[in-house]
């Protein structure tokens, strides 16, 4: 079943909504999935180099404590899925663009699980710079990729306009936060929603495919 996922590499709730949705798949293992990931940058104007993160956070939700009582809500919803996200160890709020760049050319070397998965532990667990050139050839070092073919892509400007128009491409299809999942071609589900809901969009989605067949 085709699983396509926008998301954004900064987003705690698509860390956690890719968990839901693993969940969600190791209760139907009879399901094959095919899991593509997208980019949408919650931050589009956010400046290459990114800035501290608690200037980020006055700036986004107008004080700390705001901004403390909106991820009290994301810690415990973490926890509950048994991750250990560390927000005091975020120093800086990186540009995620680079970072979309590296999943769509992990894309090609059948390498975007292993990415994403790196990328938001980086991020999320030790508060690694996922702006930086040098932190994301670390990631796609650890993710099985060659870190120097990784660095003359990132260093050049293959598939930069092909990311910015898979971004604006979704916010016109109506996506306005991440995560979103468009499940089958047919169906979103928009959140970090618990597996149950995922199960009921893969039997709708099971059975639309199997309506569909046998009016063939």
């Amino acid at each position: 079943m085709k699983i396509d996922i926008i998301s954004d590499t900064v987003c705690p709730w698509c860390f956690i909504g890719k968990r839901r949705l693993e969940r969600a798949l190791s209760m139907r293992p009879e399901m094959v999935p095919e899991i593509n990931w997208y980019p949408f940058q919650l931050n589009p104007e956010m400046p290459e180099e990114g800035i501290e993160r608690t200037l980020y956070l006055n700036l986004k939700f107008g004080s700390a404590e705001r901004a403390n009582e909106i991820y009290r809500v994301v810690a415990e919803a973490s926890t509950s899925e048994d991750l250990d996200i560390n927000f005091d160890a975020i120093q800086r709020m990186p540009n995620s663009l680079k970072s979309h760049r590296l999943i769509e050319y992990s894309r090609l070397k059948d390498a975007q699980h292993a990415v994403m998965e790196n990328l938001f532990r980086s991020y999320f667990f030790y508060g690694t710079d996922i702006g930086s050139l040098n932190s994301l050839l670390e990631i796609a070092k650890d993710s099985g990729l060659d870190p120097t073919q990784v660095r003359d892509y990132l260093e050049s400007d293959e598939d930069l306009e092909l990311v910015r128009t898979q971004d604006i491409q979704s916010r016109k299809m109506g996506v306005s936060g991440v995560p979103c999942f468009i499940i089958a071609d047919e169906f979103a589900v928009s959140g970090a929603q618990e597996p149950e809901v995922f199960l009921q969009v893969f039997d709708a989605a099971k059975q639309l495919n199997s309506a569909t067949n046998s009016n063939v």
